[in-house]
């Protein structure tokens, strides 16, 4: 990827978050606006990641001993975006059960302070799933 293009992808996911938000903050703020903003925020923020990802993935052909040393090399990129998947989706997960057990939990104990042991080892279950993807994360990283 030439220089231009990473300076044209740059500024356009710079500009995807600001214009949205900046026409929210200007107009009269409301529900139905934020939506709105949100909305395009992510298309043209996802849109400019895949237009990102195609034009890292094109490039001239190349030698072949120079494509070994890239494919071991995007074999590493790929390791490292999986062991980054893993860790942030496992901590996603673990946060929505941890959200759930939690208030259940509190409103539980709220009602009979003697299930407060019970209430907890539920809520150690659900970061439990955080650790398991961290681990994972850990064994990828290992092999690379």
């Amino acid at each position: 990827m030439t220089l231009a293009a990473k300076l044209i992808l740059i500024a356009a996911l710079i500009l995807s978050i600001v214009i949205p938000f900046g026409y929210y903050m200007i107009g009269e703020r409301n529900k139905g606006r934020y939506k709105c903003a949100l909305g395009v925020n992510v298309f043209f923020f996802f849109g400019a990641c895949l237009v990102g990802a195609i034009m890292m993935f094109t490039g001239q052909p190349v030698e072949a001993a120079q494509s070994a040393a890239q494919a071991s090399s995007m074999a590493t990129g790929l390791g490292y975006i999986a062991a980054a998947l893993v860790t942030g989706l496992s901590c996603i997960g673990g946060g929505i059960a941890v959200a759930s057990a939690a208030s259940a939990a509190l409103g539980a104990i709220s009602e009979d302070s003697s299930v407060l042991g019970k209430s907890l080892i539920f809520v150690g279950l659900a970061e439990g799933v955080c650790l398991y993807g961290l681990i994972i994360s850990f064994m990828i990283l290992g092999q690379l």
